[in-house]
């Protein structure tokens, strides 16, 4: 891994990267490269939000996506199938599947009969996945606010927003190029 982060700061005072808009520039032959770069910074920082995730449940014996599927099983005492735990994490069922295996053999989650619908099965958190989970949210909360230093609420609110605005645009793109 590179660990040194090469930044610098345009005329407006914002943050870019000479390399990526050097070797933009000439993939772009001279053209706008805001966007390519805009797309370039983005994965840099998912990259970077996904190394400290992955160091935080890693070290606890935990991926990210089961993490993530667990705080989905928190929240909902009921349980959940597995198609709508996949349908609120945007992953498929079989990887859910695979997840759910991997906490239950951990003991943080279990499956059971779905009393509505004998075909189908629920998942719920464990004590002790809720126990798990209580000794990971402060660690977890002071990481995000190290990484998010600096940042005021309206900037984060500002962050999520275009976000979330660029995987709508993706997924617009994708039903319109699946409807072609």
């Amino acid at each position: 891994m590179n660990d040194v982060l090469n930044l610098a700061r345009d005329p407006g005072d914002l943050l870019y990267s000479p390399d990526v808009r050097a070797a933009l520039a000439g993939f772009t032959r001279g053209e706008d490269t805001g966007p390519l770069e805009a797309a370039a910074a983005v994965r840099t920082a998912a990259r970077s939000l996904e190394q400290l995730r992955a160091n935080g449940t890693g070290t606890r014996g935990l991926s990210p996506g089961a993490l993530d599927i667990l705080i989905r099983l928190e929240s909902d005492d009921a349980g959940a199938n597995v198609k709508d735990l996949a349908a609120s994490a945007g992953v498929s069922s079989r990887n859910v599947t695979g997840l759910v295996d991997t906490l239950e053999r951990a003991g943080l989650a279990e499956r059971s009969p779905d009393p509505a619908d004998r075909r189908s099965v629920l998942v719920r958190i464990t004590p002790d996945g809720r126990t798990w989970l209580d000794e990971f949210r402060r660690p977890s909360q002071l990481a995000m606010a190290a990484l998010f230093r600096g940042f005021t609420a309206a900037e984060t609110a500002q962050l999520r927003h275009l976000c979330l605005r660029l995987a709508e645009n993706q997924h617009q793109l994708a039903r319109h190029l699946e409807n072609r």
